[in-house]
């Protein structure tokens, strides 16, 4: 029985004495010195002194025994060198008992308050011993080592962030300073809260810092960096996620001088420089990299696709090459571009800019007043854009201008022809978020259906088409896209096209890219492949090089094997781009309704319904939304429906609506 006994146990990481007045078995109800009772499990004895107290005596003389018992051991605890005591036992092999290490350190006559001190000193210390099954071990002298720097560490660390929070603090009541010289490990400690907040690898620390400034939300890490100056107010956390690569470095920028430089030998290429070329792109582009040109000629319209031949100047390999392989494509977002190349590539060398001579892979066809392809022919090329031109400008113009009016006649004849062959028009308008100044923004949905649109896009479709259909016909190996038929096929309504279009997305089988040509259903075509972006794609620059070197009598760059293991390097890189700029878009779209809520209502389509919700289309932004469902109200898909903005948060991505 343990009544009347001396208990010592642990209780939040520090050691109790207390008298046990009651044992009830695998409980001990307890007198503590601060004259309270508690009820302690017997598991939790760290020790259990042989000598018994008369518990008849008076309380307070119980509790001054207590008290008393708790100084001395407090005191002999003190007179522990726990790194001597180490240092005598750390060479041996065997485990030792607490007895025999008070005995090492008080010699032979010992009592429970020797054992009492010697458990409170190691346990305290953590550094030369740890506690198993009751026993205090020894580390090794490299596990002391370690625990030593790390207490160096911990204590520098909480130096920081002392002198950290401090800085922060100023910078929250707008004065600023220099900041402390471990500056770089609070911002770094901030980054991390900002872009993963509970998954953050360093969290605890972090939260920390914010604590000890007065922060207890730690999505307040964004705000203090943008304060900080560190940020932007709009910072895009996706490319710091992401790891994108958003400059060049000087071995990268040493090379685009090199090869800037560097003449291309003509030799081999038909000088095609007569044609009228022209580009047709946005107002804002920079990086041509296709044009077109139109002749007729004895009633045939000779129709000339040129893509600039990248693959002549970036050679496979070189240092430009990997971080266009790395980077896997340009990346275009509202205010913000990063491009696959540097700009004294992809804006100049290899642009195809108005009136300059540029290195080209052009397709020229010939058609019949009837649309018919009569023959087509890819050649290496030299030639000269005449004018780069918009698309708004040969909108104005398609109706004067009577080789814009052949160009727009032949694009439209061969979507037709596609269509007649399955094909599925599934374009809808483009998002085009415009900044009217610095806190106010607009947005815009711009047609896909104009014709200097379809122009550009049907002859980019029949490049890729014939490019496709020549490397299968001549055995080059190159990477097909292909698209297997779509689960069903949902009539057009034309009434109400946006529904349409949504739901005939939701039953399109995956788009493939392999080395097996097949066809691809849903752009009607028996093949398919990308070729006509290679300042843009790295994939488009690959199948650059194979049709390239094909030209000019030259083995493939890369069999089917190479080309397989560049698409499993480039298309989650590609996926993850993709991600980013949907995400960025959907950024601006919840700032611009911010702005609006409560002062406009937004028209929407109900496009399914969930168990608590309804997906639906804003169909003026088009972008896919949650409303909750409302018990007094029965939606089905396909209604029209007004809704109303009572939340936005494009930090953290919530919407809410009405």
């Amino acid at each position: 029985m343990n009544q009347g006994k001396i208990i010592e146990y642990i209780d939040q990481g520090k050691f109790v004495c207390a008298l046990c007045l009651q044992d009830k078995g695998n409980k001990l109800h307890l007198l503590a010195s601060s004259n309270r009772e508690i009820n302690v499990s017997l598991k939790r004895a760290a020790l259990i002194s042989k000598a018994n107290i008369d518990l008849l005596q008076p309380r307070k003389k119980l509790i001054e025994r207590l008290k008393q018992t708790e100084e001395k051991r407090i005191r002999l605890k003190n007179e522990v060198n726990v790194k001597e005591l180490w240092e005598l036992i750390k060479d041996e092999k065997e485990n030792f008992n607490n007895k025999y290490l008070a005995q090492l350190v008080f010699g032979e006559e010992i009592n429970g308050d020797h054992l009492s001190a010697l458990i409170r000193a190691l346990f305290e210390d953590h550094q030369y011993f740890r506690l198993k099954d009751g026993r205090f071990l020894s580390n090794s002298e490299e596990r002391v080592e370690q625990i030593i720097k790390q207490r160096k560490d911990d204590a520098l660390r909480d130096e920081w962030l002392k002198q950290g929070s401090a800085w922060l603090k100023e910078a929250q009541q707008g004065r600023k300073t220099e900041g402390p010289a471990c500056k770089r490990y609070i911002i770094q400690l901030l980054i991390q809260l900002a872009l993963y907040e509970n998954d953050a690898q360093d969290f605890k620390h972090g939260k920390e810092l914010l604590l000890r400034t007065g922060i207890s939300d730690i999505r307040e890490a964004r705000n203090v960096l943008v304060k900080l100056g560190e940020w932007d107010k709009d910072e895009n956390l996706d490319i710091h996620r992401f790891g994108i690569a958003t400059f060049f470095n000087k071995k990268q920028m040493d090379e685009v001088a090199l090869l800037a430089g560097t003449k291309i030998n003509n030799q081999g290429r038909e000088d095609l420089r007569h044609l009228p070329v022209v580009t047709i792109d946005g107002p804002m582009t920079k990086d041509f990299d296709d044009a077109v040109s139109l002749e007729i000629v004895n009633g045939n319209l000779q129709l000339g696709i040129h893509i600039s031949d990248v693959a002549a100047v970036i050679p496979p390999g070189s240092i430009l090459d990997k971080a266009a392989f790395e980077r896997a494509s340009s990346l275009y977002l509202p205010r913000r571009e990063i491009p696959m190349f540097p700009i004294g590539l992809s804006q100049d060398a290899l642009s195809l800019k108005e009136g300059c001579d540029r290195h080209a892979i052009s397709l020229l066809t010939s058609f019949n007043n009837d649309g018919e392809l009569l023959n087509y022919r890819f050649t290496s090329s030299i030639i000269r854009v005449k004018q780069n031109l918009t698309y708004d400008l040969v909108n104005e113009n398609i109706e004067k201008d009577k080789i814009f009016q052949k160009m727009y006649v032949t694009s439209h004849r061969l979507r037709e022809k596609r269509t007649r062959q399955g094909a599925i028009n599934l374009s809808l308008p483009d998002l085009q978020i415009n900044f009217d100044s610095e806190s106010s923004l607009s947005i815009d949905l711009v047609s896909q259906e104009t014709p200097s649109r379809q122009i550009v896009a049907e002859f980019m479709i029949l490049y890729n088409w014939l490019a496709a259909s020549f490397c299968r016909d001549n055995q080059v190996p190159i990477l097909f896209r292909t698209q297997a038929e779509p689960n069903e096929r949902l009539i057009v309504d034309d009434d109400d096209y946006c529904y349409y279009v949504f739901q005939q997305r939701r039953k399109l089988n995956p788009l493939i890219i392999d080395t097996t040509p097949r066809p691809h259903s849903i752009l009607g075509v028996d093949v398919y492949t990308h070729f006509t972006s290679p300042i843009r794609r790295y994939l488009d620059l690959v199948m650059q090089r194979q049709i390239g070197n094909f030209l000019l009598d030259k083995e493939p760059e890369y069999n089917e094997k190479e080309l397989d293991e560049i698409r499993m390097s480039v298309e989650p890189v590609v996926k993850q781009l993709n991600m980013l700029k949907r995400n960025r878009i959907r950024y601006w779209i919840l700032k611009y309704l911010r702005s609006l809520r409560g002062d406009k209502k937004l028209r929407a389509i109900v496009l399914y319904e969930l168990k608590s919700k309804y997906k639906i289309l804003l169909t003026d932004l088009q972008m896919i939304a949650d409303i909750k469902k409302e018990s007094r109200i029965t939606l089905n898909p396909g209604d029209h429906i007004m809704v109303e903005v009572t939340k936005s948060e494009p930090w953290i991505d919530r919407l809410e609506l009405k």
